[in-house]
């Protein structure tokens, strides 16, 4: 019964974000027709006026979020099942260089002895 209660909780943490892009959409949508079923109204002759900025954005704003969550649940769980790309995978911390056999610890391998160590140059 436990496991029957947290797969329905999981499943209603994606199904509220999803009716809240939806219903985000649905408020974008709707202020986008109706400035352009307001076209031929001479009573709205501007853009502020005829053309919904408030429902817009809450719609947008609504979209944004359900669409992220959505979007950031699935990449999450990509991730920890490896499904995903290289370039998107977590970063792995380099193993550290095997020390050369006859190089003393702190000195550079590259350096030669042929140039003057000074910074002076001839």
């Amino acid at each position: 019964m436990k496991q029957v209660i947290s797969r329905f909780i999981a499943i209603m943490l994606l199904v509220v974000p999803g009716i809240g892009a939806m219903y985000g959409f649905l408020l974008m949508k709707d202020a986008v027709f109706h400035y352009f079923a307001s076209f031929g109204d001479e009573e709205a002759v501007s853009v502020s006026s005829s053309f919904e900025w408030g429902m817009f954005l809450i719609g947008f704003i609504l979209f944004a979020i359900g669409v992220g969550f959505i979007g950031g649940w699935t990449f999450f769980r990509d991730r920890k099942r490896n499904y995903l790309a290289p370039r998107f995978r977590e970063k792995r911390p380099r193993p550290p260089r095997p020390v050369r056999p006859g190089a003393a610890a702190g000195t550079n391998p590259s350096a030669s002895g042929s140039e003057p160590e000074s910074g002076t140059s001839r």
